[in-house]
Protein backbone atom coordinates (compact mmCIF):
# COMPACT_ATOMS: atom_id res chain seq x y z
CA UNK A 1 0.00 0.00 0.00
CA UNK A 2 1.65 2.97 -1.04
CA UNK A 3 1.29 6.58 1.02
CA UNK A 4 -0.80 8.30 -1.18
CA UNK A 5 -3.63 5.34 -1.40
CA UNK A 6 -3.81 5.69 2.51
CA UNK A 7 -3.64 9.04 2.39
CA UNK A 8 -6.91 9.65 0.48
CA UNK A 9 -8.53 6.98 2.28
CA UNK A 10 -7.63 8.61 5.60
CA UNK A 11 -9.70 12.14 3.76
CA UNK A 12 -12.45 10.73 1.82
CA UNK A 13 -13.41 7.73 2.39
CA UNK A 14 -12.43 7.42 6.79
CA UNK A 15 -15.19 10.07 7.55
CA UNK A 16 -18.11 7.83 5.81
CA UNK A 17 -17.67 4.70 7.95
CA UNK A 18 -19.48 4.43 10.69
CA UNK A 19 -19.42 2.17 13.66
CA UNK A 20 -21.36 -1.23 13.24
CA UNK A 21 -20.71 -0.69 9.45
CA UNK A 22 -20.72 -4.19 7.26
CA UNK A 23 -17.31 -3.82 5.22
CA UNK A 24 -16.24 -6.04 1.96
CA UNK A 25 -12.74 -5.33 1.33
CA UNK A 26 -11.82 -6.52 -2.06
CA UNK A 27 -7.88 -7.49 -2.95
CA UNK A 28 -6.53 -6.70 0.71
CA UNK A 29 -2.48 -5.87 0.76
CA UNK A 30 -2.01 -7.60 4.48
CA UNK A 31 -4.51 -9.32 7.38
CA UNK A 32 -5.44 -6.92 9.19
CA UNK A 33 -5.24 -4.77 6.16
CA UNK A 34 -4.13 -0.98 5.75
CA UNK A 35 -7.32 0.24 5.49
CA UNK A 36 -8.47 -2.19 8.65
CA UNK A 37 -5.79 -0.91 10.72
CA UNK A 38 -6.78 2.33 10.17
CA UNK A 39 -10.67 1.79 11.29
CA UNK A 40 -10.12 0.73 14.55
CA UNK A 41 -11.63 1.50 17.24
CA UNK A 42 -14.88 2.18 15.11
CA UNK A 43 -16.13 -1.65 15.59
CA UNK A 44 -17.05 -2.60 12.08
CA UNK A 45 -17.49 -6.10 10.65
CA UNK A 46 -14.86 -6.91 8.05
CA UNK A 47 -14.82 -8.99 5.31
CA UNK A 48 -12.43 -10.01 2.38
CA UNK A 49 -12.06 -11.28 -0.91
CA UNK A 50 -9.59 -12.21 -3.37
CA UNK A 51 -8.93 -14.13 -6.30
CA UNK A 52 -6.35 -16.42 -4.30
CA UNK A 53 -6.35 -18.54 -2.29
CA UNK A 54 -5.64 -17.51 1.79
CA UNK A 55 -7.15 -19.12 5.06
CA UNK A 56 -7.35 -15.56 5.82
CA UNK A 57 -9.77 -14.33 3.24
CA UNK A 58 -13.60 -14.81 3.85
CA UNK A 59 -14.23 -15.38 0.30
CA UNK A 60 -10.99 -16.62 -1.46
CA UNK A 61 -10.36 -18.39 -4.71
CA UNK A 62 -13.32 -15.46 -6.03
CA UNK A 63 -14.34 -15.16 -9.80
CA UNK A 64 -14.08 -11.51 -10.69
CA UNK A 65 -17.03 -11.14 -12.12
CA UNK A 66 -19.20 -13.68 -9.93
CA UNK A 67 -19.01 -13.44 -6.26
CA UNK A 68 -20.60 -16.10 -4.07
CA UNK A 69 -22.08 -13.05 -1.74
CA UNK A 70 -26.03 -12.65 -1.80
CA UNK A 71 -27.34 -9.53 -3.20
CA UNK A 72 -27.36 -6.45 -0.77
CA UNK A 73 -24.59 -8.21 2.14
CA UNK A 74 -22.65 -4.97 2.59
CA UNK A 75 -22.69 -1.72 3.87
CA UNK A 76 -19.40 -0.43 2.40
CA UNK A 77 -17.58 -2.33 -0.76
CA UNK A 78 -13.50 -1.30 -0.45
CA UNK A 79 -10.97 -1.71 -2.80
CA UNK A 80 -7.04 0.58 -3.10
CA UNK A 81 -5.15 -0.85 -6.08
CA UNK A 82 -7.28 -3.71 -7.27
CA UNK A 83 -9.22 -1.82 -10.88
CA UNK A 84 -6.37 -1.38 -12.66
CA UNK A 85 -5.98 -5.43 -12.43
CA UNK A 86 -9.12 -5.99 -13.42
CA UNK A 87 -9.77 -6.98 -17.00
CA UNK A 88 -12.91 -5.91 -17.53
CA UNK A 89 -14.41 -3.20 -14.67
CA UNK A 90 -17.64 -2.49 -17.38
CA UNK A 91 -18.71 -6.25 -15.81
CA UNK A 92 -16.81 -6.30 -12.43
CA UNK A 93 -18.39 -2.59 -10.92
CA UNK A 94 -21.77 -3.82 -11.33
CA UNK A 95 -21.39 -7.22 -9.37
CA UNK A 96 -19.93 -4.29 -6.62
CA UNK A 97 -22.97 -2.73 -6.60
CA UNK A 98 -24.89 -6.02 -6.46
CA UNK A 99 -23.69 -7.18 -3.56
CA UNK A 100 -24.01 -3.47 -1.91
CA UNK A 101 -26.67 -2.58 0.30
CA UNK A 102 -29.78 -0.06 -0.75
CA UNK A 103 -28.14 2.91 0.66
CA UNK A 104 -24.59 1.80 1.17
CA UNK A 105 -21.23 2.79 -0.68
CA UNK A 106 -18.76 1.45 -3.35
CA UNK A 107 -15.23 3.11 -2.38
CA UNK A 108 -12.27 2.80 -5.02
CA UNK A 109 -8.45 3.98 -5.02
CA UNK A 110 -6.63 3.42 -7.95
CA UNK A 111 -3.54 4.17 -9.10
CA UNK A 112 -2.92 6.57 -12.05
CA UNK A 113 1.03 7.04 -12.22
CA UNK A 114 1.99 4.65 -10.89
CA UNK A 115 4.36 2.14 -12.89
CA UNK A 116 3.07 -0.91 -15.15
CA UNK A 117 2.77 -4.10 -11.88
CA UNK A 118 1.20 -7.13 -12.92
CA UNK A 119 -0.52 -8.96 -9.90
CA UNK A 120 -1.65 -10.91 -12.08
CA UNK A 121 -2.00 -8.76 -14.64
CA UNK A 122 -2.45 -4.31 -14.93
CA UNK A 123 -4.65 -3.32 -17.45
CA UNK A 124 -5.97 0.69 -16.58
CA UNK A 125 -5.02 3.93 -15.52
CA UNK A 126 -8.21 5.71 -14.89
CA UNK A 127 -9.12 9.55 -14.31
CA UNK A 128 -12.33 10.27 -12.50
CA UNK A 129 -14.42 10.75 -15.67
CA UNK A 130 -13.84 7.49 -15.72
CA UNK A 131 -14.35 5.85 -12.59
CA UNK A 132 -17.41 8.15 -12.61
CA UNK A 133 -18.47 6.54 -15.99
CA UNK A 134 -18.24 3.05 -14.54
CA UNK A 135 -20.26 4.01 -11.44
CA UNK A 136 -22.80 5.51 -13.34
CA UNK A 137 -23.03 2.50 -15.86
CA UNK A 138 -23.22 0.18 -12.74
CA UNK A 139 -26.09 2.79 -11.59
CA UNK A 140 -24.70 3.97 -8.59
CA UNK A 141 -24.78 7.91 -7.94
CA UNK A 142 -20.80 9.32 -7.50
CA UNK A 143 -20.68 11.05 -4.53
CA UNK A 144 -16.49 12.09 -5.38
CA UNK A 145 -14.45 11.23 -7.40
CA UNK A 146 -10.67 13.03 -7.46
CA UNK A 147 -7.39 13.03 -9.03
CA UNK A 148 -5.26 13.94 -6.01
CA UNK A 149 -1.64 13.92 -4.24
CA UNK A 150 -1.41 14.53 -0.65
CA UNK A 151 2.53 13.09 -0.73
CA UNK A 152 5.30 14.91 0.02
CA UNK A 153 3.63 18.69 0.52
CA UNK A 154 6.69 19.94 1.02
CA UNK A 155 7.58 21.62 -2.45
CA UNK A 156 5.98 23.71 -4.88
CA UNK A 157 6.16 21.49 -7.78
CA UNK A 158 5.66 18.09 -8.95
CA UNK A 159 5.50 15.11 -11.75
CA UNK A 160 3.28 12.41 -11.55
CA UNK A 161 5.23 9.34 -11.22
CA UNK A 162 5.40 6.55 -7.99
CA UNK A 163 5.37 7.23 -3.87
CA UNK A 164 8.75 8.46 -2.02
CA UNK A 165 8.84 5.07 -0.21
CA UNK A 166 9.24 3.57 -3.50
CA UNK A 167 12.33 5.39 -5.17
CA UNK A 168 15.55 4.73 -4.80
CA UNK A 169 17.92 6.32 -2.20
CA UNK A 170 19.67 8.23 -4.66
CA UNK A 171 16.61 9.17 -6.77
CA UNK A 172 15.21 10.61 -3.05
CA UNK A 173 18.27 12.31 -2.63
CA UNK A 174 18.07 14.13 -5.82
CA UNK A 175 14.78 14.84 -5.38
CA UNK A 176 15.41 16.71 -2.37
CA UNK A 177 18.09 18.75 -3.07
CA UNK A 178 16.43 20.47 -6.44
CA UNK A 179 12.96 20.14 -4.62
CA UNK A 180 14.13 22.93 -2.13
CA UNK A 181 15.29 25.04 -5.54
CA UNK A 182 11.65 24.94 -7.03
CA UNK A 183 12.42 21.55 -9.57
CA UNK A 184 9.67 18.87 -9.59
CA UNK A 185 9.43 16.33 -7.17
CA UNK A 186 8.05 13.05 -8.32
CA UNK A 187 5.17 11.51 -6.29
CA UNK A 188 2.30 9.38 -6.84
CA UNK A 189 -0.94 10.05 -7.87
CA UNK A 190 -4.39 8.55 -7.88
CA UNK A 191 -7.99 8.54 -8.38
CA UNK A 192 -10.64 8.26 -5.29
CA UNK A 193 -14.34 8.24 -6.14
CA UNK A 194 -17.15 7.43 -3.51
CA UNK A 195 -20.19 6.27 -4.80
CA UNK A 196 -23.80 5.07 -3.43
CA UNK A 197 -26.38 2.60 -4.15
CA UNK A 198 -29.81 4.54 -4.50
CA UNK A 199 -33.02 2.85 -3.23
Amino acid sequence: MHTNSRLLFEKYALPLLKPGMKVLEIGPDSFPSTYQRLTAGLSLEWHTLDIYDSPNLTYPNSSPYSFAIPDESYDVVLSGQVIEHVKKPWRWMPELARITKAGGLIMTINPVSWIYHEAPVDCWRIYPEGMKALYEEASLTVILSCWESLETPNFHRYLPGISRECQGRKRRIVYDILGRFGFPVERSYDTVTVGRKEG
